[in-house]
């Protein structure tokens, strides 16, 4: 998606949440985080402000000027202070790469101190590269190559916990080439044997790097996978 439609997209939400917020409201914020829409407007209003909320929390922004943004919203409504598009765009597109930098930097200060204090515990073992693996099960069967096709059951998530995918939790195994994976599975996985199940810890730049994936891997994100090898094709 371009920057310009991205813009778009961004300003579209906004405006939409704005219509659904014009009566005012003498309500706490806490309060209002508490509600439960009754109607179906209710539902909508609820629905796009929940949307633009956690687009603006993956963007990684904490803080605003509220007047000035209900401001925005106003004018953007009546039209009475007007901003052309590459002033929007250069405004806001600025405003998304300096949140962007911020995350890069705390996500990849925090990687690094958790794979630090991580290679010391107990059981956890530290290849050439970074990666860093645990043995939860010795496997007796045979060990994959990179050219290999694998059956595996995995579970991934960020060093926070946040659980962002599993195979485990549908009962369905998946299978994959081994070499057309991110290169900590390709290396982990090389490591084990039909039956064993590893803990992997895996360092941003043997993951996703530096842009993630799909809006749920954050950038230079550090990731644990659980992995457990049920079959080399």
């Amino acid at each position: 998606m371009n920057s310009n439609r991205l813009f778009s997209t961004f300003a579209l939400v906004l405006l939409l949440v704005t219509l659904a917020c014009q009566q005012p409201s003498s309500k706490s914020a806490d309060q209002i985080s508490k509600m439960d829409p009754e109607t179906k407007l209710d539902s909508i209003s609820f629905a796009l402000g929940y949307q633009n909320g956690a687009f603006l929390a993956r963007e990684g922004a904490t803080e605003f000027n509220f007047d000035q943004y209900l401001s925005g919203f106003v004018n953007g409504l009546e039209g009475k202070e007007k901003l052309n598009d590459e002033e929007l765009n250069q405004i806001v597109n600025a405003f998304r790469i300096e949140l962007r930098t911020k995350v890069k930097e705390k996500n990849k200060l925090e990687g690094e101190q958790f794979l630090e204090e991580n290679a010391s515990k107990e059981g956890v073992m530290v290849t050439e590269s970074g990666l860093q693996y645990k043995i939860i099960t010795e496997g007796s069967g045979k060990s994959p190559e990179a050219t290999n096709t694998v059956k595996v059951n995995y579970e991934g998530s960020l060093i926070d916990g946040t659980v962002f995918d599993s195979s485990f939790e549908g009962g369905q195994p998946i299978e994959f080439p081994l070499n057309r994976v991110i290169p900590g599975w390709t290396e982990g996985v090389q490591l084990m044997k039909e039956g064993a199940t590893f803990e992997f810890y895996i360092p941003s730049e043997l993951a996703y790097g530096e842009n993630g994936a799909g809006g749920v891997i954050p950038p230079n994100a550090t990731l644990i996978f659980k992995v457990e090898l049920l079959e080399v094709k």
